[in-house]
Parts: structure tokens; sequence; C-alpha cells
């Protein structure tokens, strides 16, 4: 449960910072730079490694916990929104191998750009958002992210937009392997809340 829950924090980190770009053009660094590294992390031993240690991803588990143990006022239904099509998309990536081999692909070329300059550079940000577009949003299912025209129209927010969706797809397909399924997201929400508020005392 506790594998499971970092990794579905990672996708509710992913979608926040989504949502920040989209209606706020900013966005907080340090769980950006975690996202982002996430896609680049390949192999790791624990999914704590993935985002860099379970402080990487306490804006996901705060997020995460106030989504699924709050009222039905209190929840952000565009989060919630972003995060099951994260989900969706997921499923359909996985039955698709050659998607899934141009995947490694461009993650290898985002790695070989990361390791000349910053991990956020604007350079890795396009490889990773050509990456999503021509695989991810080739689905006929598409996620549709509302926010402020002004801040969407950007070249540079767009990129971030589709990179932090690539990082949510890297959290969902953790999630899958921990055990994770959409059905609890319904039936097991006070667990996975209960769950995310002990990791973020640990």
């Amino acid at each position: 449960m506790e594998q499971s829950t970092l990794a579905l924090a990672g996708i509710f980190q992913a979608v926040e910072l989504v949502r920040q770009v989209a209606q706020q053009g900013l966005l907080d660094q340090a769980p950006f730079e975690s996202s982002i590294n996430s896609i680049l992390k390949v192999d790791a031993d624990s999914v704590e490694e993935i985002y860099g240690g379970i402080n990487g991803v306490n804006m996901g588990l705060k997020v995460l916990q106030s989504q699924l143990n709050g009222s039905k006022q209190g929840r952000n239904m565009d989060l919630l929104r972003y995060a099951l099509g994260i989900i969706v998309l997921e499923r359909k990536l996985i039955k698709q191998p050659a998607m899934l081999k141009t995947m490694s692909s461009g993650i290898e070329q985002a790695n070989r750009q990361a390791s000349l300059c910053h991990i956020t550079d604007t350079s890795v940000l396009e490889v990773l958002a050509h990456l999503y577009s021509k695989t991810l949003s080739t689905f006929n299912y598409r996620i549709q992210v509302t926010g402020e025209p002004r801040y969407l129209q950007s070249a540079h927010n767009a990129n971030k937009i589709r990179s932090l969706l690539l990082a949510g797809i890297r959290s969902a397909v953790l999630w899958q392997q921990k055990g994770g399924r959409r059905w609890q997201l319904l039936f097991s929400r006070k667990k996975i809340a209960y769950t995310a508020e002990r990791l973020l005392l640990d």
C-alpha cells in the first residue's frame, strides 16, 4: 500500500503542477524537478528512489490526501479528471509495444540532453514534450487541460504541461506495477488517504 500510494502521489503531484502552470503560469520548482526526474530515472530499487526520496513527492501526498479525504465541495475536479485521464492513457500505452519502444528511445535522448544542462532546462522539456506529442497525443482519448489562455498559449508552458503529463504516465505505470487499480480510488479512498498522511509524518 505504501509503494502504490507513493506512485499515486506522483500522479497527483504531476497534475497539481499542470494545474499551476495552466491557471497561474508558475509552478513550485522543487516538486517540478522531482517529477521530471522521475521520467528520467529508469532504473531504481524502490518507488522512493524514483522521486529522490519521499520528500520528492510531498506535494503529491498532500494533494492526494486532500482530494480523497475531503468533502466533495473541497475536491478539485480538474485534478481528479487529469489523474483519471492519465490512468486511462497509461492503460492504452501499455498495450502498444512499438510506442513503448519509442518512449524508451525518447527518454534516453532526454537523459543525454539532461546530462549537458539542468534537468528542467528548456531543451530537456522540449524533448519530453515532443515525445508526449508523437506518442500519447495520437490516441483518440486526450486530456483537455483548462486554464488561462495567456498561459496555455505559451510554447514554454505547453512544453512544461506535456512533460508533466508524461511524468504522470510514468507514475501511473509504477502505480499499476505496485498493485494500483482504478476501483481503489472509489472504494479504498480512506485507506489511501491514511497511508498518505502516515508517509507525510515519516
